[in-house]
């Protein structure tokens, strides 16, 4: 995962829709855009920030000094294989940074799954509860607790 500030505007252009998708705040990618775009796309990256639906106002991260321009320019990148556990990613323009950029929060929520190696190793590793009942096994058991009585008696 791959968040922060990398001062591009990404669009809203079918060739990179399966990169980027259709919910960009701007229609057209900057140089820095078709940069992030190629770089996602090389490293099997999504852009998750440009991918769910919000109100404009809860997409723009960056508001120019005379409050008028309003800017897409932080992103938030995942690998595409484990890009549906990023559920939620909007910016707050109420959290005080002490900075021209807003806060970007990402709700990320993974799912984890034992494999069968795994769950394979567990099988092994159960006790045999039927074993102390046979008689060779409760002497073994015995002699050993004697003897370690023992040594702890001298």
């Amino acid at each position: 995962m791959l968040l922060g500030d990398f001062n591009t505007k990404v669009g809203r252009e079918n060739i990179f829709k399966p990169t980027i998708g259709l919910e960009s705040l701007h229609q057209d990618s900057n140089d820095n855009g078709v940069r992030l775009v190629n770089f996602a796309t090389s490293q099997n990256l999504v852009v998750k920030s440009t991918m769910l639906p919000h109100r404009n106002i809860h997409k723009y991260t960056w508001t120019s000094p005379d409050g008028k321009t309003h800017n897409q320019i932080d992103h938030v990148l995942i690998d595409r294989r484990w890009h549906s556990s990023v559920q939620h990613v909007r910016s707050f323009r109420g959290a005080d940074c002490d900075t021209d950029h807003y806060l970007v929060i990402a709700k990320v929520k993974e799912r984890l799954a034992v494999g069968k190696q795994a769950a394979q190793r567990f099988d092994r590793q159960r006790f045999n509860l039927r074993k102390p009942n046979e008689p060779e096994v409760r002497e073994q058991y015995q002699y050993k607790q004697v003897c370690s009585f023992e040594e702890l008696g001298r």
